[in-house]
């Protein structure tokens, strides 16, 4: 109880020490909070930024990487007289039989100049014919109906699934599955629409039309001059782990270069997307500005620290005569440097807490206003381990500036410390 109440007068005299220059304190404490603030703020948001673009990124699929057909030199060797060339569904075939770091693969093609007419409308979007596993390697969830199964390639059906947009444009306030469309005039039937894919005005994936590929090349096939009977627009797979990319990219590459004579080396002769590979970079983009953004508050904050100790050297002294005073009544050294260090490690932790507090508030109104996140970020929001590191740092800050000032009261003689004016 003795001790309790000991620490309650000891408390109660900091607070009016701290009371005794209200603008002095309010002006230190509110650098310090600012300092904290900003540094959490902006910490928070990189984070939103770099969480929606990882959300983007997954919105496609899961370790995703793309290729297109690309163009090759007509003479090895050479760098004129380039020509074109297709991928194939073969060439698919290929890679899932001589690709050992590729676990999943997906062949598929897409036309944009197709006409699609149901008996209320007409629309013009992406017509693509895929493989049943798709939706494995691409994200595709489906709101209603179902996808294309392996029964419908067996029968050859003409069934289609939508995207959430199409089907709004088709049909603007009637029901779709069951019904039919005809695309190019050849009649399919609706069996399925996806859910909205992508976030705001990036509507892209959500204006297409699903058919089978099989379907998509009897009817609508790629033509013209040296072009394969079963030339795709691009294959999509995904390596048997993250880290293996860049393994299994080169067996692709290889496979490719084969079949289609030219040098594995010849990285123009690519035209690929490796999601993996995006999302490491926007990753360490993210973290450098982390890293920067956290090197400048810890100064901040230094320089906050700086300020408290020559507030507290300032209060020293001011207060010359009263620690001369306490010394005369029996006061220790300890008891005089506890009291100071304390005023100060009160005036950083204070300061502390309200930079956090008001950075939590602010983010969450900022979260607030963002709403679903349709403008392609996340957001802001308050990183534990920033709020750490900023309580770390405001730690160490205030025992440097609580302990050197608090030294130099205890240090005063009682009879010099009486005597001064």
């Amino acid at each position: 109880m003795t001790i309790m109440r000991t620490l309650f007068n000891i408390f109660a005299q900091v607070f009016r020490s701290i009371g005794a220059n209200k603008l002095r304190s309010f002006l230190t404490m509110f650098g310090i909070a600012w300092g904290v603030a900003s540094l959490l703020l902006l910490i928070g948001l990189g984070e939103g930024f770099r969480s929606g673009q990882r959300r983007g990124l997954a919105e496609l699929g899961t370790d995703v990487i793309m290729i297109w057909g690309g163009t090759i030199p007509v003479l090895p060797e050479q760098h004129v007289g380039m020509h074109p060339y297709k991928l194939t569904m073969s060439d698919a075939d290929a890679i899932r039989a001589g690709a050992p770091h590729v676990r999943n693969t997906t062949s598929l093609m897409q036309r944009s100049d197709l006409k699609q007419v149901s008996e209320f409308s007409s629309a013009g979007g992406q017509v693509m014919g895929v493989e049943l596993n798709y939706p494995e390697i691409r994200n595709l969830p489906i709101a209603q109906g179902r996808f294309l199964n392996q029964e419908d390639i067996a029968r050859r059906a003409q069934v289609v699934v939508l995207g959430q947009k199409m089907e709004k444009l088709l049909f603007p306030g009637h029901p779709s599955l069951g019904a039919f469309i005809t695309l190019n005039g050849y009649r399919f039937q609706v069996i399925g629409v996806a859910k909205k894919i992508g976030r705001g005005n990036n509507d892209g994936d959500n204006q297409r039309i699903y058919i089978p590929l099989d379907t998509m090349q009897e009817f609508f096939p790629i033509t013209g001059e040296n072009v394969p009977q079963d030339a795709i627009t691009s294959i999509q797979y995904q390596p048997i782990s993250p880290d293996l990319n860049e393994t299994a990219k080169a067996e692709v590459h290889r496979i490719i270069a084969t079949r289609h004579g030219f040098d594995p080396n010849a990285k123009e002769a690519f035209e690929e997307w490796d999601t993996i590979k995006s999302q490491r970079t926007v990753g360490l983009i993210f973290t450098a500005m982390d890293i920067f953004l956290g090197g400048v508050g810890i100064v901040t904050l230094a320089l906050g620290a700086v300020g408290i100790i020559n507030i507290m050297l300032v209060t020293v002294s001011e207060r010359t005569k009263e620690i001369g005073l306490r010394k005369a009544l029996g006061a220790t050294n300890r008891s005089i440097l506890f009291q100071f260090f304390l005023e100060g490690l009160t005036l950083t932790g204070l300061s502390g807490v309200i930079g956090i507090v008001g950075a939590a508030a602010l983010m969450g109104g900022l979260g607030a206003m963002v709403g679903n996140n349709d403008m392609g970020f996340d957001p802001p929001r308050l990183v534990p381990w920033s709020a750490g590191m900023a309580m770390g740092s405001l730690m160490l800050c205030g025992i440097v500036a609580g302990l050197y000032p608090a030294r130099q009261a205890a240090m005063l003689q009682p009879v010099e410390a009486l005597r001064k004016e």
